[in-house]
């Protein structure tokens, strides 16, 4: 065909490719078919492999998934996960104690520093007491009221510790109430559900739920208002696995640490038991109450609420409910008031005006559940809601200085949980306020003996008188009067021998890093010190340095209405004039000294007066605020530690 190209032929093919020419092989041997090899010629057969090493671990794997999940599960369903909480609080304590051991220096290998190393550990410890919750939150409210000489990570963390508990559900309260009365709740209370006219009331939503139990409002048939404070249902069960378990970790900590902690430990967890006990918790209030009766200088200004024993058990507590303002808010307990000649709503234990008929009707139908039945009473606060109970703060801070001062040196009866969570506030009709004390659960009690060596201990502090304080504090077992002091006051003690203001100066002037861990390590050896000889200590300084802490952070939340160092210092001295345990000559003596003492206290009245004009100018805080800035330095420069007052701030 013209034009058009022919195709390439193979032989131009294999030219193209280079070959020459193309070869055929052909198969030359015999065909034989496949006959398969006589046994006689095959090898003798091996062993099977039975892998008997990997199927033995496999049965224990599986054994121990078993075993674990079944305990867990007997755990949660009779134990109340205690040992599922005691294992996670070991775990949690093996890791802490190793990241401090490895990283606890001036450069730390794995950390960016020692601050990144506290905070970390902050919050191990902070998921750790929340996850366990019950008496672990309650360790950490204790540990929080002292958090102002732990390093700033963990006083944000425990600033937490405040917060209201997660709430039982109200089977749980049932199945409580039916465990101690043997009767349902209709019947120990006389309250009805479902809005019957002829019974009483009861919220079955909590009022406040703290770590251990919860508050639920109730009205009873016969116009009494009770709170009803149920304890929740699994502490019972968890509270022995629980003290066993801090008593173990403090005993590893105290040999790991070289810290002389757990000989307190006992004294510690005793105290802890007895706050599950609400029939203790009944015999402290009334106790307290009978002291305020005794007493002419607290009559009409303390008020401890009405225990109902036939309603009350071991993890049930019935009393008078407490209609007031709490103790952190200070704007409402200073606006002005705004409910004509009478007081607060029940001051005196007057009776509460009931709820109206048709309101709790609608209530009930609407709310079955979660209703709230409780009225608000709030008209004092007047039209615009703004009002207050129009009181003085130095009203209020007299008399809680005054109380608890009388607990310390006079009655040897001390509440060691006085947070403004437990402080009420209420205006008599005189204007006047009333102090409302609740929580009674932690109380220790001081002997005769100890008691009058707290006083003396106290006018020694005071009055510069350094061989007293010596001889005291030694009896005590503590080998350095100063820091003690300094803690005690809250201040640097400067009648001493300076050693706590010396120390800042014996610091070596090393980097940052190196400063910081020098200064912590001093703080551990600053414990050693105070904790001594531990078999001469008090136990009962643990709980008292903690009342007299929350009562100063109190006063400074108010702005340092009063002068709180006076006040408890004239406590100290008249208490050794008016205990009836102390022969009638040495009281005679000591009045003597108490009114020299008075006058030397005259000092004390021109540094507190500067501090308040100072402070009504604006120039500074009150007296509280410059006797801490004097131990933030102290205890920054001298032992690496951030005081940090706002431990109420959660």
């Amino acid at each position: 065909m013209t034009g058009l190209s022919r195709p390439p032929t193979w032989r131009a093919f294999v030219r193209a490719s280079g070959r020459s020419s193309l070869k055929r092989s052909l198969q030359t041997q015999h065909f034989q078919p496949f006959i398969p090899p006589p046994p006689s010629s095959l090898s003798k057969p091996g062993t099977p492999k039975t892998y008997t090493r990997l199927r033995k671990y496999t049965r224990r794997l599986v054994y121990l998934g078993l075993a674990t999940g079944t305990l867990f599960a007997l755990d949660r369903q009779f134990y109340a996960s205690s040992f599922a909480r005691s294992t996670r609080t070991f775990g949690l304590g093996l890791v802490v104690a190793l990241d401090y051991k490895i990283n606890f220096r001036p450069e730390p290998p794995f950390a960016e520093s020692i601050a990144a190393l506290h905070a970390r550990n902050a919050e191990r410890l902070s998921d750790l007491l929340r996850t366990n919750g019950g008496l672990y939150l309650k360790i950490g409210q204790a540990i929080a009221m002292q958090s102002a000489v732990l390093p700033p990570e963990f006083q944000r963390m425990f600033a937490r510790m405040f917060d209201d508990a997660p709430q039982n559900e109200w089977r749980d309260v049932d199945r409580v109430i039916r465990e101690d009365f043997g009767r349902s709740p209709e019947e120990v209370f006389g309250v009805s559900f479902d809005g019957d006219p002829t019974k009483g009331r009861m919220e079955r939503t909590a009022r406040a739920s703290a770590s251990v139990a919860q508050v639920h409002w109730a009205r009873l048939a016969d116009g009494r208002e009770v709170a009803i404070k149920v304890q929740k249902r699994e502490i019972a069960q968890q509270v022995g696995w629980d003290l066993w378990t801090f008593r173990a970790v403090t005993y590893i900590y105290t040999k790991v640490f070289d810290l002389p902690l757990y000989s307190l430990v006992p004294f510690i967890t005793s105290r802890l038991l007895l706050e599950t006990d609400f029939e203790n918790e009944a015999d402290n209030s009334e106790r307290m109450a009978a002291f305020v009766a005794g007493d002419s200088r607290m009559q009409g200004k303390v008020y401890i609420p009405r225990v109902y024993r036939d309603l009350s058990s071991k993890r049930i507590m019935t009393a008078e409910w407490i209609e007031g303002v709490k103790l952190w808010d200070k704007e409402a307990l200073t606006a002005p008031w705004k409910g004509g000649r009478g007081g607060s709503p029940g001051v005196h234990g007057t009776p509460l005006d009931p709820p109206g008929t048709q309101e709790v009707s609608r209530v009930v139908q609407s709310h079955p559940v979660n209703e709230r039945l409780k009225p608000e009473r709030t008209s004092w606060r007047g039209p615009s809601g703004k009002g207050g109970l129009g009181l003085s703060l130095k009203d209020v801070m007299t008399t809680m200085v005054d109380l608890f001062s009388a607990q310390m040196f006079l009655w040897g009866w001390v509440h060691c949980d006085p947070h403004p969570g437990n402080i009420f506030i209420r205006r008599l009709p005189s204007g006047k306020p009333e102090l409302v004390l609740i929580d009674h659960g932690l109380y220790i009690h001081l002997d005769p003996e100890f008691r009058h060596q707290y006083a003396s201990f106290w006018k020694s502090l005071l009055t510069f008188d350094n061989k007293t304080l010596g001889r005291i504090v030694k009896s005590w077992g503590i080998n350095n009067p100063d820091i003690f002091a300094s803690a005690t006051l809250m201040r640097p003690y400067e009648g001493g021998d300076m050693s706590t203001s010396r120390s800042i100066a014996n610091l070596s002037k090393k980097e940052r890093a190196e400063r910081n861990f020098e200064a912590q390590q001093k703080m551990r050896q600053g414990i050693r010190e105070i904790l001594g000889d531990e078999r001469l200590w008090p136990r009962e300084l643990i709980f008292l340095g903690r009342n007299l802490r929350i009562v100063q952070g109190n006063n400074q939340h108010l702005g340092s209405p009063v002068n709180r160092i006076k006040i408890t210092g004239i406590w100290a001295s008249r208490a050794l004039v008016d205990s009836p345990d102390l022969p009638f000559r040495e009281r005679m003596r000591n009045l003597g000294q108490h009114l020299i003492f008075r006058l030397v206290l005259l000092g004390s009245d021109v540094v507190f007066w500067t501090s308040r004009v100072r402070q009504l100018l604006g120039w500074g805080g009150g007296m509280e605020d410059d006797m801490e800035k004097q131990m933030r330095g102290i205890a920054k420069e001298s032992f690496g530690v951030d005081l940090n007052h706002g431990v109420f701030d959660g």
